[in-house]
């Protein structure tokens, strides 16, 4: 091999290592999402998670488990889902606001190949770890190709915009079913991002969270919902999901959004699609 052949590929190779430093830059990562709307975790689901994970021998997997007011059982439950599935090592990390500064935690999280997020309440979770080394250590950990999994309020932290599971009526924050679909009803908090032109909602079919959903499309217009029902995940890698599991995911989106009339939204034109497993289809990153 000449000189000139091996200075060429020397400059490929640093070309090649100069661009992939700014991939995440530009949204470019290399990982994957697997989002569980809740409810059980059938075998066969978890199973294509592990698969999808690619998990090394000398890897590790981090249960972030913030969200749960029950974090010793919530890191149970998903140990025993996963466990059939893997031997590897399976690290319980339960940050609080005093130790979001912990070096070893931190460097657990982001060397993690898996970072599964339990169920309970997204808020707790996102209080925790909004604008700290915790929520920059899960992207790093994203970027250079870990998954990312969470069910129930682990899957609402996924989008950009995060549905808090309150309303607000008047300066009143409410719980309960929606019942109404009034813009500005229904609150929203930062969440991960990594999903930045798509909503994610949860339990979907069994609590039947469609007024949920359209007064979030009238609150976002030209957003994307999508719907995740229990027993049931989708696996997104860029812009393209595939549902996973034993019930189904409701996909809105390319609405038209109409002048309001007594201040009720107004949609034409919505597309609305039903997917069970095995389907595919594009997801608005």
């Amino acid at each position: 091999m000449n000189f000139i052949t091996l200075a060429t590929m020397y400059k490929v190779y640093l070309l090649i290592f100069y661009l992939s430093s700014f991939f995440p830059l530009f949204g470019w990562s290399q990982g994957s999402l697997f989002i569980i709307g809740g409810g059980d975790r059938p075998p066969m689901m978890m199973q294509r998670m592990m698969a999808e994970a690619k998990l090394k021998p000398n890897d590790h997997i981090a249960i972030l488990t913030m969200s749960s007011a029950n974090p010793d059982t919530s890191y149970k439950y998903i140990v025993d889902d996963i466990r059939p599935h893997s031997s590897h090592v399976i690290a319980k990390l339960h940050f609080t606001s005093a130790d979001v500064n912990n070096q070893n935690w931190l460097d657990s999280v982001r060397k993690a190949k898996l970072i599964f997020m339990t169920g309970g309440v997204q808020t707790r979770f996102m209080n925790i770890v909004w604008n700290t080394p915790v929520f920059k250590a899960i992207h790093d950990a994203y970027n250079i190709g870990a998954m990312i999994a969470g069910t129930s309020a682990g899957a609402a932290v996924m989008s950009e915009i995060m549905i808090t599971g309150d309303q607000i009526r008047a300066d009143t924050i409410y719980e309960g079913a929606v019942d109404r679909i009034t813009p500005g009803n229904i609150e929203t908090k930062p969440g991960l991002g990594f999903l930045h032109n798509t909503i994610i909602d949860q339990h979907f079919i069994v609590r039947s969270r469609y007024n949920r959903v359209l007064t979030l499309l009238s609150q976002y217009p030209g957003k994307m919902a999508v719907g995740i029902d229990e027993d049931t995940a989708i696996l997104v890698r860029k812009n393209k999901a595939e549902v996973v599991g034993n019930s189904q995911v409701v996909l809105f989106r390319n609405q038209k959004n109409l002048p309001q009339v007594n201040n009720k939204p107004r949609f034409e034109n919505m597309k609305i699609s039903l997917y069970g497993n095995g389907d595919r289809f594009k997801i608005r990153e």
